[in-house]
């Protein structure tokens, strides 16, 4: 089995896109993706999209087949199919289309991930985004993403005495990666205080922990190694990849923050490529929420569970040891759902190939991706480098 590149990318602009639908911007990032990786339509052996909600928020299903034929390539007769896996979709769509090329099914594979998030508000967009959690069990008893990740913060604190300053800093450091990246939904940087005394939202989350909602795509070009070296194209190769499935709702797992498959899916992916913790250089993670920011660098294991507030307070910044998030994560960068895993790989790639203009990370090889779907029921988390 041959080697997996990405060989290019593209994205739209990121934020709330109220003159803009679905299928355009998902087409936008689909098309740019192709002319960065210097292929042709006609080149693609089979696309695969991430997509969360479309069909509840948008009243639109079947959309792999709406985005290949919008696109003007549904006369090639390209396979193309939707990958759902709640807020991990962009992450599992990758995957899948790393096993095609991987199997030896495939030359040339598109990943996308789109999601409109603005087409609704209030109480109806609560309500959709709630059918991510356990709906008979969790849901139907008032629990919201934002109150489930509440909970885990406040027992998290309460465990480790851990101040609301170690969340906050989560988000002052997406804010001012995102400042660097002209894509982003917000761009302006915020102070610890600011952080500390937004609007609350569940106690002890505030305005300033939760990722927006967020219209937004992006698309990459993955490529096998064979085609790599026949068309002389430049990429960063996929060193590991793999996805872990856990208990569903919050109440059924071992522990409130600690995200199991999370912890097996990092293990697999690292012996996958090889590596250690100190050869990464980056990483990009699943910070819906500053509580899940924290558990993530835990359960990914740059440091014990309950010590992460030390690691950020020490700073997590481009020029850090350990830089987190250089797309701004997605609390400032923007969460459209479904394209969340595929905008991480999008940064990845352009960190890898040197591409990150201002917010470019010195002497890259190597960075984490880690997709989480819901509250943590399931973990994608690869592994990108430079040979």
């Amino acid at each position: 089995m041959s080697n997996v590149y990405v060989i290019g990318g593209g994205e739209s602009k990121y934020g709330e896109l109220w003159d803009r639908s679905l299928r355009e911007i998902a087409v936008e990032a689909g098309l740019k993706a192709v002319e960065n990786a210097g292929i042709r339509t006609k080149d693609l052996n089979a696309i695969y999209m991430g997509n969360s909600l479309g069909g509840l928020i948008s009243k639109q299903e079947h959309l792999s087949a709406l985005m290949s034929d919008y696109a003007g390539i549904a006369s090639e007769y390209v396979p193309s199919m939707r990958i759902e896996a709640s807020t991990a979709s962009g992450g599992a769509a990758f995957r899948q289309a790393y096993l095609s090329i991987k199997s030896g099914e495939h030359d040339v594979v598109m990943v996308g991930g789109a999601e409109k998030m603005t087409e609704l508000y209030g109480t109806e967009i609560i309500d959709i985004t709630s059918s991510l959690v356990d709906r008979e069990w969790e849901a139907f008893n008032g629990a919201t993403p934002a109150a489930l990740a509440a909970l885990s913060a406040r027992k998290y604190m309460m465990d480790f005495k851990v101040k609301k300053e170690a969340l906050a800093a989560i988000s002052v450091n997406d804010h001012a990666n995102a400042s660097l990246n002209e894509n982003a939904q917000y761009r302006n940087k915020i102070t610890i205080e600011q952080a500390l005394n937004a609007t609350p939202i569940a106690e002890p989350l505030n305005l300033m922990d939760c990722a927006p909602m967020t219209d937004g795509a992006t698309s990459v070009i993955l490529a096998s190694e064979k085609y790599v070296k026949e068309h002389g194209s430049k990429g960063v190769r996929i060193m590991g990849s793999a996805i872990s499935q856990g208990p569903f709702a919050l109440h059924s797992r071992k522990s409130f923050y600690t995200v199991e498959p999370t912890i097996i899916s990092t293990k697999k992916a690292m012996e996958q490529a090889n590596i250690k913790h100190k050869d990464i250089s980056f990483v990009e993670i699943h910070d819906s929420y500053s509580i899940y920011g924290l558990m993530a660098l835990e359960d990914l294991g740059f440091v014990e569970k309950g010590h992460a507030s030390e690691m950020v307070e020490n700073g997590i910044g481009i020029n850090s040891n350990l830089p987190v998030n250089p797309s701004g994560g997605l609390k400032a960068k923007g969460f459209p759902y479904g394209a969340a895993g595929v905008s991480q790989i999008y940064e990845t790639y352009l960190q890898l190939s040197g591409k990150a203009g201002k917010r470019q990370i010195k002497d890259a090889t190597c960075g984490l991706v880690h997709n989480m779907a819901g509250s943590g029921a399931a973990s994608v988390v690869h592994i990108l480098g430079v040979d």
